[in-house]
This record gives C-alpha cells, sequence and structure tokens, in this order.
C-alpha cells in the first residue's frame, strides 16, 4: 500500500512530465515554423535563380552585408526612439 508522501511524490512527478511534454511541444511547434520558413525562402531563392554563394563570393558583398547591418542598426535605434517619445 502506498503512504500519502509516496501519492505526493507521484503526483509531483506527473505534473513535471506534463509540463515537460507541453515544453516539447512548444519547441516542436517553434522549429517546425522555422522550418517551414527556411523552406519558404529556399524556395523562392531557387525559382528566382539566386545562387546565394556566388552572391556572396562576389566582390563587395561583405561590405554590402556590413551596410545593410549598419542600416538595420539604425532602424533599430530609429524605433527605439520613436517607442521611447511615445510613452
Amino acid at each position: 500500500m502506498s503512504t500519502s508522501t509516496e501519492q505526493a511524490e507521484i503526483a509531483a512527478l506527473q505534473a513535471r512530465v506534463e509540463q515537460l511534454e507541453r515544453e516539447n511541444a512548444e519547441l516542436a511547434a517553434r522549429a517546425n515554423a522555422a522550418i517551414a520558413a527556411a523552406q519558404d525562402r529556399a524556395y523562392w531563392l531557387d525559382r528566382w535563380g539566386v545562387d546565394l554563394n556566388a552572391l556572396m563570393r562576389r566582390r563587395g558583398a561583405s561590405e554590402f552585408r556590413a551596410g545593410l547591418r549598419g542600416m538595420r542598426a539604425v532602424a533599430r535605434a530609429l524605433k527605439h526612439v520613436k517607442q521611447r517619445l511615445g510613452r
């Protein structure tokens, strides 16, 4: 016969298993969404005939990416300022 302590431990373990199963389902959903987004991007690159490897080997590609990163940083800073002013 089980004691109340053992029953409490079993209930706690069952609750933990349920929590882990929910976390696993959420993780799987996020992973599936990421895979779907990557497949969608790859589909359009293939459809348009864009070879990113060849494109990134071209002269000036790293400078172009650095410029995009800089523009993105400026856009984020402006968005942050806009949010702070809106408060």
